[in-house]
Formats: structure tokens, C-alpha cells, sequence
């Protein structure tokens, strides 16, 4: 097979544009979810949360987070390990559910989860139970009757409902069936996913980095691993190699050779196109952490700083809140990583304004002007 060479400007064309982040918008919200395959859920809304942000963040003002709600509601998009997913992706997990905590030879934290699971069998059923009688049901309505209690130094210590629930979403047990407000609402997997045939593990697999890498553009074969969805894809796509760049990568190559018309765009900290820190160091030499867990001396953006695209290029971070009592999106600074063009000012100052618009706050009022 041929092996694509890649000049840095086309290897970051090609993931802006994968991320649905270019010129030309997308059509509606599960266009954008069935292409991206995932919105992160995360509670922190400075700005707005994740899902809403990404979401607005391709859309633009035709997005409503109530677009989201309903999709939830009616099941075409579905929350799963706390991101949300087209529904009908399901199937693609049904299988490596089944198995459990995994096929093979066993980590020992997985031998150690599963002793767990099993010596709470009781308890589990007990789960169960309850909510085939009365579910959906959030976690505080489920019984407790653990016989080992659930041991971590972290947050989850004894936590025991909501730790076995976690890893009866894992074995395919039991589904986030909605939200009451944040907390979620639990039901049996069987009355919250499709009944669609399940696709075998391998292929699952091959689909899934297949439709990653659709969504990413370029990645590297083999990555950072994360806990809940990989950041590499496999054998997917065809090799390339990009210059200046060590290594090899893989790309979609259907997006090769198309004409890019770039935009600006203010991104979440989650947002896939800068998800991977090293791919985004490498692609387009950006530094940037998520600074919210920094005590404030050591901030240097700010405690939920927007990365800033415009074009193929990241450009900087907008350190903005949204004070909802006020009516104001405050703009504490926005940050230039390189100096801003009289055009790239234009185009990100009426980015910002249009965010304060879709969040219903005063865009004229933020930081005492127009920002």
C-alpha cells in the first residue's frame, strides 16, 4: 500500500476538517454525534458543558442544548461510560460486554474487579431486581446489601451501589436511562438499548477504529491509552507520514485533496481535536493544559481556557465564564500564542460574541466592552 506524505498544513487540514471544524457546517446534531461517534459528558460548565459546547462549537447558532435532551429522550443518541453515543453504536460494545471482564489471560486489576463483582453477587441481583420492578431509578433508590465493601483511596471509597453499577454497565446489565438533572436514572440495559443484532468482537473492534479514525482524520496506529475510548486506531485507513514529524501514522484518505476553507472556532478542553496532547503538540505545536485542578498563582490561562482555532491553526485561548446572574459572558483575556492578523481578530472577536449570544448572555457587556 502507498504511503502518504504529509506536509504539517495538510496533516492539520486533515484533522480539522475530520472534526467537522472547517468551513462548512454540518446539518444538524446527530449528523454531528453519528460522524464524531461520541460527546463527552463532563459537569463542568464555566462556559457551557462538554456536550452542549462541542455540539455549538460545529452547529453554531442552529444549536439548542434542547436538541440534545430531546435526542436522549427519544434514545436516537444514548449515554454510555459518560459519553453519548449514537444509539444504534451500541451493538459495536454488546460484545466485548458479554466477555466481561476480558477475553484471555486477566490483568489483576481485572482479576480484581471481577472477585468483587462476584463476592457482591447478591447485592447485584438485588439491583436487578429492584429495577425490573420499578426502574428507571437513580442510584440512592437502589439497595445497598454489598457484602464487601468497595475500597479506594479516591472518591468512590465505599460507594458501593454506584461502583457495582458502573460495572454492570460494563457487563451490559444495566443502562443510564436518563437524567434528573445530573443525576442519572438507571434501568435495565434490555429496556434502554436497541435490540439489534450484536456485531462479533473482532469486527466491532475494526469498525470502531475505522469510524475513530473517520472522526480524527489522523492518529497514530498505536497511542495514549484512556480508560474509556482509545485515542489510536488500529490498522485502519491507509499509512502516512508526516514531515518533521517521527513516526508513522494512519489517515482517512477520502479526505485527501479536498479544498479546505477554514474558520474560526472556540473549542472545549475536551474536544477531540485537541483530546491527545501529544498529537496536538505534534500536528500544531500548541501547549495546553485543562488548569481548573491549579491553585490560581499557577494558572497561566485560566480555569476553563477555550483553545482557539482559526483556520488550520491553534492560535490561542479565550479565558471566559459565564456569569448567568449577571447576564454577562466575562472575557478575563484572551491569550495569543501567535499575534493576531486585523482578520484574525475580526473573525475570533465575532466568534466570542456569538457564544455570549447562544448562551443568552450580553455580548456587548462582557468584560466591560466588546472583548
Amino acid at each position: 500500500m502507498t504511503v502518504h506524505h504529509l506536509s504539517l498544513a495538510d496533516a492539520r487540514r486533515l484533522a480539522v476538517r475530520a472534526q467537522l471544524l472547517d468551513g462548512t457546517r454540518p446539518a444538524g446534531l446527530l449528523d454531528v454525534v453519528r460522524h464524531l461517534t461520541l460527546l463527552q459528558i463532563d459537569p463542568t460548565a464555566a462556559v457551557a458543558p462538554t456536550a452542549d459546547l462541542v455540539a455549538w462549537s460545529r452547529l453554531g447558532s442552529s444549536y439548542a442544548p434542547a436538541d440534545l435532551a430531546a435526542a436522549l429522550r427519544d434514545r436516537s443518541l444514548l449515554e454510555l461510560r459518560a459519553m453519548i453515543r449514537p444509539g444504534e453504536d451500541v451493538t459495536l460494545y454488546r460484545a466485548r460486554m458479554a466477555e466481561w471482564p476480558g477475553h484471555g489471560e486477566l490483568e489483576p486489576w481485572q482479576v480484581h474487579y471481577r472477585d468483587w463483582v462476584r463476592a457482591n453477587d447478591a447485592c447485584r441481583r438485588d439491583i436487578l431486581a429492584r429495577l425490573d420492578a420499578s426502574g428507571p431509578l437513580p442510584s440512592r433508590e437502589l439497595p445497598d446489601t454489598c457484602a464487601v465493601p468497595w475500597k479506594s483511596t479516591g472518591w468512590t471509597g465505599d460507594r458501593n451501589v454506584t461502583q457495582l453499577l458502573e460495572f454492570m454497565v460494563l457487563r451490559g446489565e444495566v443502562a443510564v436511562a436518563g437524567r434528573l438533572g445530573r443525576q442519572r436514572l438507571w434501568d435495565l440495559a434490555s429496556r434502554v438499548y436497541p435490540d439489534d443484532p450484536v456485531v462479533p468482537a473482532d469486527e466491532a473492534i475494526r469498525i470502531r477504529d475505522e469510524r475513530r479514525l473517520r472522526a480524527l482524520g489522523i492518529a497514530r496506529p498505536r497511542g495514549p491509552k484512556y480508560m474509556v475510548e482509545p485515542a489510536d486506531v488500529g490498522q485502519a485507513g491507509e499509512p502516512a507520514v508526516v514531515e518533521g514529524v517521527k513516526g508513522s501514522w494512519r489517515i482517512d484518505a477520502s479526505l485527501l485533496d479536498q479544498p479546505f476553507t477554514g474558520r474560526a472556532a472556540l473549542l472545549s478542553p475536551f474536544d477531540r481535536l485537541i483530546h491527545d496532547r501529544r498529537r496536538t503538540t505534534e500536528l500544531f505545536g500548541f501547549d495546553y493544559q485543562l488548569e481548573m485542578y491549579k491553585p490560581v498563582a499557577k494558572r497561566r490561562w485560566g480555569y476553563f481556557a477555550l483553545p482557539i482555532l482559526y483556520g488550520d491553526r491553534l492560535v490561542g485561548k479565550l479565558d471566559a465564564t459565564a456569569d448567568r446572574k449577571a447576564g454577562v459572558l466575562r472575557v478575563n483575556a484572551v491569550h495569543e500564542d501567535t499575534p493576531f492578523t486585523a482578520p484574525m481578530t475580526e473573525a475570533i472577536h465575532a466568534e466570542i460574541e456569538a457564544l455570549s449570544r447562544w448562551l443568552g448572555l450580553d455580548p456587548t457587556r462582557a468584560s466591560g466592552g466588546r472583548p
